[in-house]
């Protein structure tokens, strides 16, 4: 969907570009996870790709053709949840999406969008009155209104409690099925783990990493499992290299002759690769 060629971007009288020759590409029918700390280019490159940002160095195409002779039509095709909601705070929710689907050729159902992230009920309710969260859903409708066959989400479910989170996911899961393919940023690991094909680590405005979130694990992790069991009443620990688990006699015997309470393979998590690649600490983003 989009072929990201040598791009470089600097911000006027900026010492250092905010991207600095990155080259990925970002296949149709994918989500593609975008990470790094703040500062590090994942706005500035969504900016450029979503053609706010224009002088920029390299090539990028979408879906073969070169973004800098794309007009207007380009957003028919994508749709955008930025991080911060802002809509008018005077109108209704569906006041605020009927104003933006005029924008627009193609234009989804509203009312069906407001039912699925739980605002249906609220339709008619100032979004002056709305919660920061019913705020973040009505925001990911806006982003829908036109059907696009591409998205992209910064921090898509930041505010939202776990379970109007797993709406909006599902929703994203749904859009990837029918085909859409998605571009999301986010600090919440485990949105990323459980929603991305691949991902990217940006640092200092260059990549580091691009791949699945299952290999980074496995290539991150310690190739190894760690059983928690009962011994005699108390709780022990054990690991195991997993080369050759089952025909390990002390792995068999562990297993046979205790109460295993947990069992967990060595592999790393996003999270603990995120610092690592990027020497941040998401807690202090």
């Amino acid at each position: 969907m989009f072929k990201i060629e040598n791009l470089r971007f600097s911000y006027p009288k900026a010492e250092k570009a905010a991207v600095n020759n990155i080259s990925f590409e970002i296949n149709k029918g994918e989500i593609f996870g975008f990470l790094g700390p703040s500062g590090a280019g994942k706005s500035t490159t969504q900016k450029i790709l979503i053609k706010l940002l224009d002088n920029y160095q390299g090539q990028i195409f979408y879906d073969g053709k070169d973004l800098k002779t794309l007009g207007q039509s380009f957003y028919e095709d994508i749709g955008v949840s930025f991080e911060i909601p802002i809509h008018f705070s005077k109108l209704t929710a569906v006041e605020n999406l009927s104003f933006f689907a005029k924008l627009y050729q193609n234009k989804a159902d509203i009312n069906e969008l407001l039912k699925k992230v739980g605002l249906y009920e609220d339709r008619n309710k100032k979004v002056g009155e709305f919660s920061k969260g019913m705020k973040v859903r009505l925001n990911f409708c806006r982003a829908l209104l036109n059907n696009p066959k591409m998205l992209f989400l910064d921090e898509p479910t930041n505010g939202l409690d776990p379970a109007n989170a797993m709406i909006l996911k599902n929703m994203i899961k749904d859009f990837k099925k029918n085909g859409g393919t998605v571009f999301i940023t986010s600090h919440i690991m485990s949105d990323i783990d459980q929603l991305c094909d691949r991902v990217a680590f940006i640092v200092d405005g260059q990549l580091k990493l691009i791949d699945t979130p299952r290999n980074l694990k496995l290539q991150h992790g310690k190739n190894i499992v760690k059983i928690e069991y009962l011994e005699d009443g108390v709780l022990a620990s054990r690991e195991f290299p997993l080369v050759d688990l089952g025909n390990n006699p002390d792995f068999n015997q562990v297993i046979k002759a205790n109460q295993i309470q947990t069992i967990h393979s060595g592999e790393t998590t996003l999270e603990d690769i995120f610092i690592r690649v990027t020497g941040v600490n998401l807690d202090d983003e």
